[in-house]
């Protein structure tokens, strides 16, 4: 190979030109082939219940026995048709005559009413949905038929299970363009104001879409082949995760990249150099928060369970973008990529600045910054700890046990409103009643003890042929109290118990509770789900998860530092600055949730979400800090090392965490309870870890510890003399800080 005037080799043809095309070539095939699969994910994706089912729990145990004593995989529309006043004989007949229509349009077994409330201002329906249809579809279709053919001036609403997963898929439709619309224009704009060029945020937003599609693209293949479970909550989560991520680690190569222009002229010379200084961090960063989401199938919660793979895949495919599109674009435009603002060659003194203080060749606010970090790493470090753990003392008001599934959506629902007006008239647990499996020859002291519950309105066993959910109103006409031929499976009966409370309610909970210790004194194999045991069983799981998968994450987090940095110590701090730092993203967004938006709660599963995310997030940021630290600290020493490092990394670091805060803020586009906490908290979380964490308190704990930080490895003993030389230097800093201001 030749050389350049600049002393850059000069590169053959295939190399600067043949692979570079070859590779943007090959993503463009994949997202020829990946971006028209993103319409398709709905083929693959279910919102219904079982994907969100704990997989070992007693009420999922029950709904397995359910599948036995029905021949279609039905679930109920409740229809309430409520009046200012009551019913006449007139008005009754006018909405009987409904029954017939209701059994057209839902098109699943017999339609169950009308049944009139006691205080006859109202009248329900249960019309059961094979929901192997487009429930969504045929939610709309009862609509439009109940309000155009309920006597005028009436209310009419289409709620229960059918209800409101129609509406929670509606709430969802958002997911395949709105949210991805936003994502991406808030990506563009802050790469816009940061690298003030218009064609490298494209190529950095191609990098990103690409990515995505190649994402899309193995998930619909894995969820094809039934491997994993895709729901619209893992589906909107995969798209943020794949923009921020893969922007994210864009940053770092870019920086890199524009570094590497400052020492030669050859666009092949510096893409290859910014790729042998970025691979490894980006590849540990990528690795953490993969082997961190894929701990998430130690859950035992499938929605949690579901989310892992999906994610994981997307952050894959973030990292093979970031490493092969990203460089082959950079190697084909060079200095083009920065225009008008393109990097100019340093002269040959300028290029690796001799470090006494570590400060030299900064300037602006990270001199700044390291000046305060080198005069008061104590004081820095010691503030921003205390300062972490006042807001992390807000953990203790977060309400993470659930929320009732009429609040999940954010919305305007007709489910949700119809859910008031069933409680204002019937039994508030009815059209979802706990459902019993008990042995055949215990049935009928199972049902005794079923009825003498306090907080059961209604108990009856399932006759053959009836559907297995009704609603408990005494005035039911097809739900007599004492079925003469109970329906029998595998030796088991089926009991229906409508409740006196709304069935996502801590009442409701309180009565499953008792029924199950109540009727396992009789019947050892007694089982009790439903709607109701559902939200139970899925909080206690969340919250066992949290224990179990917690402890797991970390872990691995650790052995990945400890791999990166050669180190034991400087992991150890990591990772202990991380889960404070999102102890205070909780409290901050506990008090946020409760005080500010108003919410009632949160779903059980935000916490560890929030945490797989921020931690395995927060990890990234300091992973790419210290990586540059050590990388510095061999050439000059520690602690010129850490200021050098805070520097150099400060402006790309803290772009990619506003990059990735705005991504993961868009989520709140979509009115989802669960999407929209868990938007505030990932994106305040990244802030607070940007700021705060990765550029005040791990450099200046780092800068107070020296060459110890780096225990055991070879690099902090051969340091001892080179760090007490650095500390005289102090004064020196304080005086060039002061001529800055």
């Amino acid at each position: 190979m030749n050389k350049t005037p600049h002393g850059s080799a000069r590169f053959p043809f295939w190399l600067r030109w043949l692979v570079p095309v070859l590779l943007v070539v090959t993503w463009l095939a994949i997202a020829g082939i990946g971006g028209p699969t993103f319409g398709r994910l709905s083929e693959v994706s279910s919102n219904d219940q079982a994907s969100f089912l704990p997989t070992g729990a007693e009420a999922t145990e029950v709904r397995d026995w359910q599948a036995k004593f029905r021949d279609t995989n039905e679930i109920p529309a409740v229809i309430v048709i409520e009046s200012d006043s009551a019913f006449t004989p007139a008005q009754f007949g006018e909405v009987a005559a409904l029954k017939g229509k209701l059994e057209a349009v839902g098109a699943g077994s017999t339609v169950i009413g009308p049944i009139p409330s006691e205080d006859a201002k109202a009248v329900q329906f249960v019309v059961p949905i094979d929901s192997a249809g487009e429930v969504k579809e045929v939610v709309k279709e009862l609509r439009a038929e109940v309000q155009a053919s309920a006597p005028a001036g009436m209310q009419t609403f289409v709620t229960g299970p059918a209800g409101l997963a129609a509406d929670l898929v509606s709430a969802f439709a958002g997911i395949d363009g709105i949210l991805l619309l936003v994502a991406l224009a808030a990506v563009f704009l802050i790469l816009l104001i940061v690298y003030r060029s218009l064609l490298l945020p494209i190529a950095v937003l191609f990098t990103s879409v690409f990515a995505l599609c190649a994402a899309i693209l193995l998930v619909f293949g894995m969820a094809k082949l039934g491997w994993i479970q895709l729901n619209g909550q893992s589906q909107g989560i995969l798209s943020i995760l794949v923009i921020g991520a893969a922007t994210d680690y864009a940053l770092l190569y870019v920086a890199r990249f524009r570094e590497a222009l400052t020492h030669t002229t050859n666009r092949t010379a510096a893409a290859l150099t910014a790729w042998k200084a970025a691979w490894e961090p980006i590849l540990a960063s990528g690795a953490t928060v993969i082997i961190a989401l894929l701990c998430l199938l130690l859950s035992d919660l499938n929605s949690n369970k579901a989310l892992g793979p999906v994610a994981a895949a997307g952050i894959l495919c973030s990292l093979f973008a970031a490493l092969t599109l990203l460089p082959a674009l950079m190697a084909l435009l060079g200095r083009a990529a920065f225009w008008p603002f393109r990097p100019k060659l340093l002269p040959e003194t300028e290029r690796e600045p001799e470090l006494v203080t570590g400060l030299e060749g900064q300037k602006g606010l990270w001199r700044a910054t390291g000046s305060l970090v080198s005069r008061r790493p104590r004081t820095v470090w010691i503030a921003s700890v205390l300062l972490l753990l006042v807001a992390s003392a807000g953990v203790l008001q977060l309400k993470a046990n659930g929320v009732p599934q009429t609040d999940v959506i954010l919305t305007a629902s007709n489910a949700v409103d119809g859910q008031d007006a069933l409680a204002r008239h019937f039994d508030a647990g009815s059209g979802s009643p706990a459902v019993i499996v008990a042995d055949e020859a215990k049935a009928q002291d199972v049902l005794a003890r079923t009825k003498a519950t306090d907080g059961v309105g209604v108990a009856y066993l399932l006759a053959e042929g009836s559907v297995p959910i009704v609603p408990g109103a005494p005035a039911a006409p097809g739900a007599p109290a004492s079925p003469t031929a109970p329906a029998v499976r595998d030796g088991k009966v089926l009991i229906n118990a409508t409740l006196n409370f709304a069935a996502d309610s801590n009442e409701a909970e309180n009565v499953v509770v008792a029924l199950r210790q109540e009727l396992k004194k009789i019947d050892d194999g007694a089982l009790v789900g439903g709607v109701t045991a559902t939200a139970l069983d899925t909080n206690t799981t969340a919250q066992r998860d949290l224990v179990t998968i917690i402890p797991v994450v970390l872990a691995v987090i650790l052995v990945i530092l400890m791999l990166l940095l050669r180190s034991v110590l400087a992991p150890l701090l990591l990772v202990a600055s991380v889960v404070l730092s999102y102890a205070a993203a909780m409290g901050v967004s506990a008090f946020v949730f409760n005080n500010i938006f108003g919410f009632p709660g949160a779903d059980a599963t935000v916490p560890l979400f929030g945490f797989v995310f921020l931690v395995a997030l927060g990890v990234d940021y300091n992973i790419f800090l210290m990586s540059r630290v050590r990388e510095e600290s061999i050439k000059h020493g520690t602690r010129p090392g850490i200021l050098r490092g805070l520097g150099v990394t400060g402006g790309v670091i803290t772009s990619a965490g506003v990059v990735l805060a705005a991504t993961f803020a868009a989520l709140g586009v979509i009115p989802i309870m669960f999407l929209v906490q868990l938007a505030f908290i990932v994106a305040f979380g990244v802030l607070l870890d940007t700021v705060l964490v990765r550029s005040l308190l791990v450099p200046a704990l780092a800068y107070d510890i020296g060459p110890r930080i780096w225990w055991p490895s070879k690099l902090g003993r051969a340091e001892k003399d080179a760090a007490a030389s650095v500390r005289p230097a102090a004064p020196e800093t304080e005086s060039a800080e002061a001529g800055i201001r």
